[in-house]
């Protein structure tokens, strides 16, 4: 049987997670069914079939599962930006700006060499502030960033604009008005 559900109708949206006004988009149930998620690994890599990408970058965490799917299908590699004191080899940071106040992410320093080309992927656009410090943490090793693909944005939060205004290419397969 043929389904005509898109991405979003997988997502479900917990009212006041984590705290009270915010509409939590939850992807757990777009990952947890099988046709739901090889839609969004197929329609987020789609637009870089055929191109040369090197690795496949994840944001910490949700990033991991679709960037190593993602890997897998285009048969590449897959790295991980990951949050401070999480990775044990020698690692680059960069600080970033949340909500509510910092935070730190890193990568190995040897994972990326320069001239690589890199897709950067996580589940969710918001402000934009991982994937710049991402993004940062690419560009001081050297990568070409190809692009950058989510499943959700929050366009309402001005993440792409952000990242576009950087010289970033961005492809996300849905939106979510408000925040």
């Amino acid at each position: 049987m043929i389904s005509n559900k898109s991405v979003k109708d997988y997502i479900r949206t917990i009212v006041d997670f984590p705290h009270e006004g915010i509409m939590f988009r939850d992807v757990t149930t777009l990952f947890a069914d099988p046709r739901g998620f090889r839609m969004a690994v197929d329609q987020m890599l789609h637009p870089y079939a055929g191109q040369r990408i090197d690795k496949v970058v994840g944001l910490e965490a949700r990033g991991f599962i679709l960037g190593g799917a993602i890997a897998h299908q285009l048969g590449t590699g897959f790295v991980p930006i990951r949050k401070k004191g999480k990775l044990p080899g020698t690692t680059i940071s960069q600080d970033y700006t949340l909500e509510y106040g910092e935070a730190i992410v890193e990568i190995h320093d040897d994972a990326v060499t320069a001239g690589e080309s890199i897709l950067l992927v996580d589940d969710l656009l918001a402000t934009g502030g991982t994937a710049e410090a991402g993004i940062k943490l690419l560009e001081r090793l050297g990568a070409d960033i190809v692009g950058c693909a989510f499943i959700i944005d929050l366009p309402d939060l001005g993440g792409r604009k952000k990242l576009e205004e950087m010289g970033m290419e961005v492809h996300v397969l849905c939106e979510f008005e408000g925040d």
